[in-house]
């Protein structure tokens, strides 16, 4: 009798698991679906709209793209890892300040950073119109400064916010091994520089090229920044090319390429550390105290912590905040509270059904390990890797497709007509956030997964449960506070986003991104200086996160 009542348990079990793998594989293609119908889109188009672009468009772009690319990568590699090497191998004044302070340009957009600095530092701007006051020049042709719309002005303001993604990944590198190697390198007699050159930096090479990576997709992603400081780059070709010319297949086209050269950057990163190997030892094992740097070193190394901090969160928070100090009366803009409204709306909408997607496609890959779901979970994330440009173009397509066949059906059967119900009105945003921050939900949560046991879930099993009963009563509560982060992540960056935002917004819906651009391209940029204000403050959140956990770290490993 016990084995008969164990049967219909069981077959109920497997087609619980199958349910829900199957589930998972339909919500990782409907993830997947803008990238994978970017090539549809371009093979739309005819080889005379890709020889006009390769002649006229594709060199101009594609040059400034890589040298921008260049200089961006180099600039916050070498910010990134200097200024982490200093916080966790010495001791200096203000030390415990700039170890969580040097992540605080992340709550700062890019674009936000342009309009700063470009209000910092063109012809009417406080440090020209010092320099006149100081030297009595009285005309630009007195003197020479640097323009800021200029490809350099793009690769300081873009590498001032961006440094932080190396600095974090090569701070946690040296935290976990720098120091144990540090010892070793001391004792045979090495010197500071020659420990930093021969030791650490061949160490924290893959962590490096993992900030880089980060550094340069976003990079590439950027459209607010570039287009009103000037610079054609792909994205900006893509854009120009889809909304001025009106050439959607080349716009697709160019897209292509640029996922091209994302991917085999990937590669390149990945091949180049295929053969690295470092052991990880436990940060709280690694009890030594840094070294102290006295003196005039002590200094030069806080000097060198505090310039980026300036540079990235602290010229962009003085100049919103002078400007917002200035314009109380803007608190009062019902444009800005509808703004404000609506960015909550989306990022809300889009965390919680990316953390949900991620939850179920981490539980299915759980249950089943199927190689399938495993590379289609590997293709939703990579969504991130992609500009949201590109991504709105590979919603907008399908999603008028489905609209205007739902319309022609219940024109043609009720005499009703349905308008545009996705690509017309904000779900659009809320799927493009979900499909561009997947690798974020999905990676938090895939995690969190990893570090529950599968006995739990064999515990369960053997006392009666389901996938089901398991997940609800075991799983879950175990797992929320990598769900609180995931939610936290997403919802953040999803209230940054700007590229798909200003492309799939509805008619007259602005969320705080879009205000503050639309307020920017009529150069009324201190207008939008509140909505900046809120962009920032909402940025601030991860930051904290992070930089507790990375404070906790280190403060075990100097006791």
């Amino acid at each position: 009798m016990k084995h008969e009542g164990a049967a219909p348990a069981l077959r109920r079990a497997m087609g619980s698991e199958r349910l829900f793998l199957l589930a998972a594989i339909a919500l990782g293609v409907l993830v997947a679906l803008p990238v994978l119908s970017l090539p549809v889109i371009a093979l739309s188009g005819t080889a005379d709209n890709w020889s006009h672009l390769a002649r006229t468009v594709l060199p101009r772009a594609a040059g400034t793209t890589l040298m921008l690319m260049a200089g961006v990568g180099l600039a916050t590699a070498t910010v990134g890892t200097l200024t982490a090497w200093l916080v966790t191998s010495f001791r200096f004044p203000g030390r415990c300040i700039f170890a969580w302070a040097l992540v605080l340009p992340l709550a700062v957009p890019t674009y936000i950073a342009a309009y700063c600095f470009n209000e910092l530092l063109h012809y009417v701007g406080p440090v020209q119109s010092g320099l006149r006051s100081l030297f009595g020049w009285t005309a630009r042709s007195d003197y020479w400064f640097p323009d800021i719309r200029s490809p350099g002005g793009a690769v300081l303001v873009l590498s001032s916010v961006l440094y932080p993604y190396v600095f974090l990944t090569v701070r946690l590198v040296l935290l976990m091994q720098g120091r144990k190697a540090s010892d070793v390198a001391r004792t045979l007699g090495a010197g500071r520089l020659r420990i930093l050159l021969t030791v650490l930096l061949p160490m924290a090479r893959p962590a490096i090229a993992v900030g880089v990576a980060l550094v340069l997709m976003e990079t590439v992603n950027d459209i607010g920044a570039v287009e009103f400081l000037g610079v054609q780059t792909l994205t900006f070709a893509v854009y120009a090319t889809w909304l001025n010319r009106g050439d959607l297949a080349g716009a697709t086209q160019i897209a292509l390429l640029m996922l091209a050269v994302i991917f085999a950057l990937l590669w390149a990163e990945r091949f180049a550390r295929r053969r690295q190997r470092f052991s990880t030892a436990r940060a709280d094992t690694v009890r030594a105290g840094a070294d102290r740097l006295r003196g005039l070193k002590g200094w030069a190394a806080a000097l060198a912590c505090l310039l980026p901090i300036l540079a990235g969160f602290g010229v962009p928070f003085a100049i919103l905040g002078s400007y917002a100090w200035r314009r109380p009366d803007d608190f009062a803009d019902p444009q800005l509270w509808r703004a404000l409204q609506n960015t909550v709306a989306v990022a809300g909408a889009a965390a919680l059904l990316t953390v949900a997607i991620g939850f179920l496609v981490a539980y299915g890959i759980r249950l089943s390990n199927a190689r399938p779901l495993r590379l289609l979970s590997r293709l939703a994330a990579f969504g991130y890797a992609v500009p949201g440009t590109i991504l709105a173009m590979g919603i907008l397509v399908p999603f008028a497709a489905f609209d205007n066949a739902l319309d022609a059906r219940m024109r043609e059967w009720f005499g009703v007509s349905t308008g545009l119900l996705l690509s017309g009105s904000g779900f659009a945003i809320v799927f493009a956030c979900t499909a561009r921050f997947m690798a974020m939900g999905h990676g938090s949560l895939d995690n969190g997964f990893a570090k529950l046991s599968p006995h739990l879930d064999m515990a369960s099993r053997a006392l009666g449960h389901g996938p089901g009963g398991t997940l609800r009563r075991v799983l879950l509560p175990l797992m929320r506070p990598a769900l609180l982060t995931a939610l936290l992540l997403v919802f953040v960056e999803a209230a940054k986003e700007l590229s798909a935002t200003i492309l799939l917004r509805p008619f007259d819906f602005d969320t705080l991104a879009t205000f503050v651009y639309a307020q920017a391209s009529r150069a009324a940029f201190e207008d939008g200086a509140i909505a900046a204000l809120l962009i920032v403050a909402t940025g601030i959140l991860p930051v904290i996160v992070l930089t507790r956990s990375l404070a906790a770290t280190q403060d075990r490993r100097d006791d």
